[in-house]
């Protein structure tokens, strides 16, 4: 799955995308002063957090390169931290029961999130980083971005009302998205121009100024997180699964099956997926607002067409959509050998938001159909964890065979062509997976694009506080759990 589950990454703690249009609240839900300010210091969170993501946190990749870093290092500084990110969100339970807050723990955790880009502005203006520091300063990005996520849902959930919580989210996700794209945009055609005046110093100045809009964006969003309410003391509701019952429950019928499924794509998927950037910047040597406009047809398509997977989905089941998804994602990476021509290549982007978008929606609906509510938090932070050591194994053979090729053009079309094969390979395991609940996908999903990626759109997860069957009183016991 995307790794769109990956982070609870909001888990970073951020945004959404839903399958419907947003109706108007319900007017006696939002006359409450205290409710009005926490819904609007939400969306504040949510369209800052959008814009860092877009004008900083993806053109990580590309300033790795610009400091001669290498391609392999530019594609492995997405993956290898996310795994560290995955493993540090197993704190928030105990973090949150020391601080004896959720709000304190997220805040905390969204500050640093932000600070993270202040030695890679440094590093820009110097126009020199360390292996090492850039290794570090990125796992501590995804880490602390990664742990809010158990903690921000079950905070959320105490304080957008059921009635209006998942229209909510998708108005918030929607500015986002919106957020997202104008950062991503305008970081493109900055660093183009940039590249045109022929000038590293300007060229370093600029990623220094992207760095620095995403600082004060992220910091932004942390002071609306502080500026929102808490229920006090923390409420009790489900506790989280001890891992042997997370385990036991994981691991068997449909949705040990469906988590099977998923790793195994993810794993194929990233093989190729963390040497777009680097293939269409150093081989093709495509400017940065082509890769801008590459990287916006995928996401754009991607979210235009939720709506219409969803009532797809209403209409012949989840589990059906879930194959479109999956066999419209196997030729993707496959098809960057076919040809380098930029319309082409654009033409790859929009199937690739299109299949993405689908498969994403599907899985997150057959989670919700197979596993039950009070165990979803449990199961989808062992899934995630699980996940993230995905993107790493595939990222890790991909990495391998650039390094086998030399790092060539020939080499890529092989990075591509293994990650085809082992997508195939993933796909059979769907003849086995049967759903037990739900066939036709009734409830709604909501989404927050994490990272905006190459054949892909962006890296996403569900928000499960903004799904319907979860009322506020479903809330996860952090002082049980520790």
């Amino acid at each position: 799955m995307s790794a769109g589950l990956v982070r609870d990454r909001k888990v970073r703690s951020e945004p959404a995308v839903a399958l419907t249009p947003p109706a108007p609240p319900v007017a006696e839900e939002t006359h409450s002063p205290s409710l009005r300010r926490d819904l609007t210091m939400s969306i504040g969170d949510g369209t800052a957090f959008g814009m860092m993501v877009g004008i900083g946190e993806t053109y990580v990749p590309a300033f790795m390169l610009f400091v001669g870093m290498g391609e392999v290092f530019a594609g492995l500084i997405t993956t290898v931290p996310l795994l560290i990110g995955s493993i540090l969100q197993l704190i928030s339970p105990w973090a949150v029961q020391k601080l004896g807050s959720h709000r304190r723990w997220v805040v905390l955790s969204s500050g640093t999130q932000g600070l993270c880009f202040l030695p890679l502005l440094t590093a820009a203006l110097t126009q020199s980083i360390s292996p090492w520091l850039a290794m570090s300063v990125a796992a501590i990005y995804w880490g602390s971005g990664l742990a809010t996520g158990p903690a921000w849902n079950t905070w959320q959930g105490t304080l957008i009302p059921r009635t209006i919580r998942t229209h909510f989210f998708a108005r918030r996700a929607r500015l986002q998205q919106i957020a997202t794209m104008t950062g991503f945009l305008i970081g493109g055609f900055a660093l183009d121009y940039g590249r045109r005046s022929q000038s590293p110093e300007t060229q370093a100045m600029i990623f220094a100024g992207l760095f620095a809009v995403a600082t004060v964006c992220r910091l932004i969003s942390t002071a609306c997180l502080a500026s929102q309410s808490e229920p006090s003391p923390i409420p009790v509701g489900v506790r989280w699964l001890s891992w042997r019952e997370t385990w036991q429950q994981a691991s068997r019928g449909s949705t040990g099956r469906l988590l099977m499924f998923a790793v195994a794509m993810q794993s194929g998927a990233f093989v190729a997926g963390p040497f777009f950037n680097p293939y269409i910047l150093k081989v093709l040597q495509f400017s940065y607002a082509e890769y801008a406009a590459l990287l916006g047809a995928s996401f754009v398509s991607k979210f235009l067409l939720l709506p219409f997977w969803g009532k797809l989905a209403h209409k012949v089941g989840a589990q059906r959509l879930l194959w479109a998804g999956a066999l419209g994602m196997i030729p993707l990476a496959g098809a960057w050998n076919v040809s380098s021509n930029y319309t082409w290549l654009l033409i790859v982007q929009l199937f690739a938001g299109a299949a993405w978008g689908a498969y994403e929606l599907a899985l997150v609906l057959l989670f919700f159909e197979t596993i039950p509510e009070r165990e979803r938090t449990s199961i989808l932070t062992l899934y995630n964890l699980a996940n993230s050591g995905a993107i790493l194994f595939g990222s890790a053979i991909g990495a391998l065979i650039l390094q086998w090729g030399a790092v060539t053009a020939e080499a890529y079309h092989w990075v591509y062509a293994v990650s085809t094969l082992i997508r195939m390979l993933a796909v059979i395991q769907l003849a086995v997976f049967r759903p037990t609940e739900n066939p036709k996908g009734g409830e709604e999903a909501v989404f927050q694009p994490l990272v905006c990626q190459p054949n892909m759109g962006s890296m996403d997860q569900p928000i499960i506080t903004g799904s319907p069957t979860n009322d506020a009183a479903t809330v996860v016991d952090y002082r049980e759990s520790a």
